[in-house]
């Protein structure tokens, strides 16, 4: 069974949720051949079951212009909605029978694509979808060369979702940008700004930005390193101080990070795509003051665990309760619920 996507039928929770509400976990993943959406739960933050046994919830070529997705992120807005931003884009489509070329288009360089798959939901079953054509959304931006790995977040001071995103210009460098979208997440508000420079002259890719106390911690992946940095701003959209250090334990090559914390704890969980590691894999590290960082392993070489899949790639995780969680579990026919 696979999931397909519908307006939402239900009405927004009039509460705001907190952690002590959650008692679960969500990731959301995609693997490397099919470019669709998959999604696995947890209840202690360690094992993570596929929902669909390990099979997509969404087909990437029912909802993304170039029939596939990458880099899925999910967030809990302050209304309770779930927030789903994809990157829409297929790196195997001329394989697959979906275009002629081996890109979108000629010139633009690796993996060029214009737009992303932005979706929204109460309940994690019916979406709604909007196609998002950043090169179309503000004048100046016609020639980007790709736009990857969106995120959302809520700026407390705009009281606006916010969009943060990899883009380039053509074959330039890929920088770290964000804007503003609207409450029905089908339409950004504001065009494009730099979010963080770097000091040097490289391109650096898939931002992650998580709130602790007053602090905004960012993780993202320099290219000249290919690992994982952090920088830390006061500021949700500016003022991210540059940092030299890795933050990943790997040899291997790695990107798309997420962070996301425990569940009673003071706990938090960096998680990272380990994408040259064969096969691909997740990688873990966690922290209770995000300056040491005691490596967890990989997914089923350490104390993460998958139960009925293999080889996520670039994912993110969140808490859900336990009604949200069983509701996801009762729909898609899982065996066990808590």
């Amino acid at each position: 069974m696979v999931g397909y996507i519908c307006f939402p039928s239900c009405s927004k929770s009039s509460k705001r949720l907190t952690e002590k509400d959650m008692s679960a976990y969500l990731m959301v993943y995609f693997k490397e051949y099919g470019h669709h959406l998959y999604m696995a739960l947890s209840w202690d933050g360690y094992s993570f079951t596929d929902v669909n046994n390990g099979e997509p919830v969404i087909l990437g070529d029912t909802i993304a212009l170039q029939k596939g997705i990458r880099d899925p992120h999910i967030y809990r807005g302050p209304d309770n909605a779930f927030y789903l931003a994809m990157t829409d884009l297929h790196i195997y489509a001329k394989n697959e029978g979906f275009r002629e070329t081996e890109w979108e288009r000629e010139g633009y360089g690796w993996g060029n694509n214009r737009a992303f798959v932005l979706m929204k939901s109460y309940d994690l079953i019916n979406w709604s979808r909007a196609n998002l054509r950043m090169d179309l959304a503000f004048p100046g931006f016609e020639e980007i060369g790709c736009t990857w790995a969106p995120q959302t977040i809520f700026d407390e001071e705009e009281r606006k979702l916010m969009l943060y995103f990899t883009m380039r210009f053509r074959n330039g460098l890929g920088r770290l940008y964000y804007a503003y979208v609207n409450d029905d997440y089908n339409k950004l508000l504001t065009p494009p700004m730099l979010l963080f420079e770097h000091p040097k002259e490289i391109a650096y890719i898939d931002a992650d930005i998580t709130k602790v106390g007053d602090k905004y911690h960012m993780f993202y992946k320099p290219e000249d390193e290919r690992c994982i940095h952090q920088a830390v701003s006061d500021k949700v959209n500016r003022g991210y101080v540059y940092d030299p250090r890795r933050y990943d334990p790997e040899s291997r090559a790695c990107e798309g990070p997420n962070v996301w914390k425990r569940i009673g704890e003071d706990k938090w969980v960096l998680m990272y795509d380990v994408y040259s590691a064969r096969p691909n894999n997740m990688g873990f590290s966690e922290t209770s003051d995000f300056v040491n960082f005691m490596h967890l392993g990989r997914f089923n070489d350490g104390l993460m665990k998958t139960t009925n899949f293999t080889s996520p790639k670039h994912g993110a995780v969140i808490h859900l309760t336990a009604k949200e969680a069983n509701n996801l579990a009762y729909h898609w026919g899982m065996n066990r619920l808590k």
